[in-house]
């Protein structure tokens, strides 16, 4: 059996709901199903099950803009995300417009038709044939089978557990033992205190490098201000400005005056830490947003080192005993169980075999247009969001434009758009720009690439991105139309 859309879009996490309300609202006479791997919406927010698991944006910028984050929540937990997504999804009777359990594992584009064949694995290992015109891959940019686990020498000689925060065990017990959590990363610095406060005996954060660490008000003072005195959407559009504003400016700051951002981001931890905690343990080797930043709501992380419930620890491993881990300093870190908080593993596309005419598409020798249109491939946009800012500020604008290009081709009678690479443009960087974080350097070989110049040029600029998306003409050089 076959089965017919306009437009396929491949996962109903953030970006998959977001680009199915876009064409729902702006384009309501082409029909579009989303297919999604797991049997629930939401993603990161349905797969990650983690003691703390929350947001490291903001929830005015990590919301949609139009289904607004009506608390004063700054952060929020993973179960009031996925709660979130699932209201929006209620509220714009998308259910219907889902097929859960269905993976998409090939895709293919024919030239002389100009449709999308899609191969996809339904619940019961059946294959189903999907066709659509129009393609938007909204499955994330990590692996969700597996997350990156490093092979740590004779890592078989510890007695204890050794898990992986991305498949957090249901039943697993960690009351009342000593637990190691490798890693410096959001994952990492949202388990510690999650864990020091719910009954671990102690927790020890090892690390091999320190990373940029700030503490975030859990409750957004400015957002309670406003809403006694205005509506709770004027409220969430005066705070949403704000923080888009706010993110900017600090992210230039960092790229212009690196020592003075690094001068005052430490100056804040120290006054956390209250001269309890050695400061080197979060003074990294690198300048500001060469990483992403880790926001810690209340100071949390602080609080519990300063308290002793955890304690920071910055060597490398040299190996796994019965007992814990030998540190190559000679320390040894006592545990009963380890979390290796280490990152994800880069997939694009949701591991899915993509080809055109049959022949394999290589993603990283691809671009982006206008950070959206893979090049040279016909009829396909791809979602990323920012390395910089909340995912959804990008990936909302980009189904936008999307819809404004769909409705484009249809005023013009085009079945066909394909971007071309302009290889003189090409650079070696990735599309996530500088960011030297290990699971994207590992992966740069299988991410597309960022070009010289605009459209090729990914800024990660919301408010030039914003403009560019919403009125940037369709005639094109970079652009070919087929009808």
């Amino acid at each position: 059996m076959e089965h017919h859309v306009d437009v396929l879009i491949i996962g109903a996490g953030i970006s998959g709901i977001g680009a199915a309300v876009h064409l729902q609202q702006s384009c309501p006479k082409l029909s579009f199903k989303i297919l999604e791997r797991r049997s629930n919406i939401g993603g990161t927010w349905d797969l990650f099950r983690y003691p703390g698991i929350r947001s490291d944006s903001d929830m005015s910028t990590l919301s949609y803009q139009f289904y607004p984050w009506l608390k004063s929540q700054t952060l929020a937990d993973g179960q009031s995300i996925q709660d979130y997504l699932e209201e929006v999804v209620d509220h714009y009777n998308l259910s219907t417009l889902i097929e859960f359990e269905k993976q998409v594992k090939a895709a293919n584009y024919d030239t002389q038709s100009k449709y999308w064949r899609l191969h996809v694995e339904n619940n019961k290992q059946q294959v189903e044939t999907w066709q659509a015109r129009f393609m938007i891959s909204c499955t994330g940019y990590y692996n969700y089978d597996q997350g990156y686990l490093p092979n740590f020498p004779q890592q078989d000689n510890f007695q204890g557990q050794l898990i992986h925060p991305q498949h957090w065990p249901a039943d697993l017990n960690y009351q009342n033992k000593k637990v190691v959590v490798i890693g410096s990363g959001a994952t990492a610095v949202t388990l510690v205190p999650a864990l020091a406060k719910s009954g671990a005996r102690h927790v020890t954060l090892l690390q091999r490098s320190p990373s940029y660490v700030a503490k975030v008000s859990a409750q957004d003072s400015t957002y309670q201000l406003l809403h006694q005195h205005l509506s709770a959407t004027w409220a969430y559009r005066f705070v949403r400005g704000r923080n888009i504003l706010l993110q900017r400016i600090i992210f230039q700051m960092a790229e212009s005056m690196p020592k003075l951002t690094k001068r005052l981001l430490l100056q804040s931890v120290e006054q956390e830490l209250q001269g309890k905690v050695d400061m080197r343990h979060f003074t990294p080797n690198y300048s500001p947003w060469d990483q992403r930043l880790c926001a810690v709501p209340e100071g949390d992380l602080f609080q519990v080192l300063r308290e002793g419930e955890a304690s920071i620890v910055t060597d490398h491993i040299d190996h796994f005993t019965p007992s814990g881990i030998q540190l190559r300093s000679g320390e040894h870190l006592d545990a009963d169980l380890i979390i290796s908080a280490t990152g994800l593993q880069i997939q694009l596309l949701g591991g899915l075999q993509l080809t055109i005419d049959h022949q394999p598409v290589n993603l990283g020798e691809k671009m982006l247009y206008q950070g959206v249109l893979l090049s040279d491939v016909p009829n396909f946009a791809l979602m990323i969001g920012y390395s910089n800012a909340s995912w959804t500020l990008k990936v909302d604008i980009a189904a936008q434009y999307v819809c404004r290009l769909l409705k484009y081709m249809h005023k013009h009678h085009h079945k066909e758009v394909v971007a071309h690479t302009d290889v003189q443009q090409r650079t070696q960087q990735g599309i996530m720009g500088k960011l030297s974080s290990g699971y994207l350097q590992r992966a740069t070989d299988i991410m597309p690439k960022q070009g010289k110049r605009l459209p090729w040029r990914i800024s990660h600029n919301y408010l030039l991105d914003k403009f560019i998306l919403k009125y940037v003409s369709f005639r094109d050089k970079n652009l070919s139309f087929r009808d």
